[in-house]
């Protein structure tokens, strides 16, 4: 009679099944009898803290279109991982997240590194949450884990295990099971939703961050096209879902509620597709929308559908809603297209000499960068000169964090390089970090070198969290301590850390060593002094 297989065995059985062959962690005690005997076939990624384990995890899971395995050390991992959880359960980032606990014979003294709650502490942050009740149950919590993740709208998960759970004699083979990751929308519905489409005299088209993730960029342009309405974004975008230089192509909507109410005023119908209605920051009040404007959403996401505070929602596909309402809507034949906005030629500015402007530093990338290059900015501060200099022109090559906490950036980019890397991609990342965020995740860096991962590190050095400023103002909130950053040697860092790394003193060193970081066998750090400048908030 055959030996019993035990959990460890049939557990990595089943991940392979399910190809998740690549786990991202940083080992404690508790995770080691999981981690042991790794197999040659699997391939783990360390990162140095867990906040940057499960940024990189999330930007690997976006690059690749796939779900993505976390491994934390119990309580303590999972608390530090908190923060970028927030920023993959908003992105709809599908991750199997597993935490070592305690062994189960100790479990009811506490022991030291038991997390007596485990099940809570990641809420509500987790689409699921379960430890099993035991061990034997261990694969099907992974097999319902991996369900949950992918069913839309997809998002993180959580599995608690108990360390002494692995040798324990598994039942038999993990039940594999398939499940569907797309929601047909109502063919009623989206009907009623066409004919209101089509007898709208002036529609304004939002595409949001939802479209590019559910693969709908093609079907996005399709639309728009059909439509001839002017396409915007939702403001503080983590994906982008329309090409910025295409002629119907007006940016991001504004941050505020007066702002956007603004910016509606000359319409009479609003199809927000794949967006929160709207994605609001600072206050600043006023009436939701115009008189005479009325919105339709499609989502994926019933959340978003809820918390609407005006507008008729339908929930499903919006890659197969727009795919469809394609040919379901009727255009005016002598409706005009809106008059294109005008973006800069990328073109290298005059020569200027650190500390520089902030947006010769975007104009100088966009001269120096090559067009497949991905984008993942955290620089808060900067973000309109980004979106004015580097359009994003490419499904998948834009990635920010859509939580609003800083940290996410610099790990985020190293899963998007190391995601691109599997799925055989060759292009580099380009991260424009400012220099207090890249503080919050620097250990990420290390990882990237380790990899020997193309990225560009464009770290804007002026000294200050100049968001927050700008805050202080719009708040009418004087003299708030600790919004300056003195005294940081970035560039000694990113040497610290086993990369290149380099201070530039002006535009033309600027492309000068972007140029060598492209030729560059691995990451590139870059320090660029600025001028601090206050972002318009609204």
């Amino acid at each position: 009679m055959s030996e019993k297989k035990t959990i460890h065995h049939v557990t990595y059985d089943l991940l392979r099944t399910l190809g998740l062959t690549t786990v991202f962690g940083n080992p404690g005690s508790t995770e080691q009898s999981f981690l042991r005997d790794f197999p040659e076939d699997f391939t783990y990624v360390l990162g140095l803290q867990e906040a940057s384990v499960l940024a990189m995890a999330d930007g690997f899971a976006q690059s690749r279109r796939k779900p993505a395995l976390v491994n934390l050390h119990t309580a303590a991992g999972t608390g530090n991982a908190m923060g970028s959880l927030v920023a993959s359960y908003k992105a709809n980032t599908p991750l199997i997240i597993t935490a070592g606990n305690q062994t189960r014979e100790m479990a009811l003294v506490d022991p030291y590194l038991n997390n007596r709650e485990a099940t809570e502490f990641p809420k509500p942050w987790v689409k699921w949450s379960y430890e099993p009740a035991r061990a034997e149950d261990v694969p099907a919590a992974i097999m319902q884990a991996y369900a949950v993740a992918m069913q839309p709208p997809m998002g993180p998960v959580f599995v608690s295990i108990p360390l002494d759970d692995w040798d324990k004699p598994a039942l038999g083979p993990a039940v594999v099971r398939d499940v569907s990751t797309r929601i047909a929308p109502d063919a009623d519905r989206l009907k009623s939703f066409a004919d209101r489409i089509s007898a709208a005299k002036r529609p304004l088209l939002l595409l949001g961050p939802e479209v590019d993730r559910d693969g709908g960029w093609d079907a996005g342009i399709a639309f728009a096209e059909k439509l001839k309405a002017p396409v915007f974004g939702s403001s503080l975008p983590d994906r982008i879902s329309f090409p910025e230089t295409h002629p119907l192509a007006q940016g991001p909507l504004p941050m505020t509620i007066a702002g956007v109410h603004d910016a509606l005023k000359d319409y009479d119908l609003v199809i927000a597709v794949g967006a929160q209605v709207f994605r609001y920051y600072p206050f600043v009040g006023g009436d939701w929308i115009p008189e005479g404007t009325d919105v339709l959403q499609i989502t994926t996401d019933p959340h978003l559908s809820a918390i609407a505070p005006v507008g008729d929602s339908l929930i499903g596909s919006v890659r197969t809603a727009l795919e469809q309402l394609v040919d379901l809507v009727e255009v005016p034949g002598d409706r005009s297209a809106p008059t294109p906005r005008q973006l800069p030629a990328a073109t290298m500015p005059e020569p200027a000499a650190a500390p520089m402007k902030p947006e010769l530093v975007y104009q100088v990338i966009a001269a120096v960068k090559p067009e497949n290059a991905a984008l993942v900015n955290e620089s808060t501060s900067t973000m309109a000169h980004q979106l004015k200099w580097c359009p994003t022109t490419q499904s998948d090559s834009f990635f920010a964090t859509p939580s609003g906490g800083i940290g996410w950036g610099v790990p985020a980019a190293v899963g998007v390089a190391l995601g691109d890397r599997e799925r055989g991609v060759k292009r580099h990342v380009v991260a424009t970090i400012g220099d207090g965020s890249f503080e919050y995740s620097v250990q990420a860096i290390w990882t990237a070198g380790q990899h020997q991962l193309p990225i560009i590190f464009v770290v804007l050095r002026n000294g200050a969290y100049e968001i927050l400023k700008s805050f202080a103002l719009l708040e009418k909130t004087p003299n708030v301590p600790g919004l300056d950053l003195p005294d940081l040697d970035i560039e000694a860092l990113g040497k610290g850390f086993g990369l290149r790394a380099v201070t530039v003193d002006g535009t033309e060193s600027l492309a000068k060593e972007f140029n060598a970081a492209l030729e560059a066998d691995g990451p590139t750090v870059i320090v660029v002094h600025t001028e601090p400048e206050l972002p318009f908030l609204g």
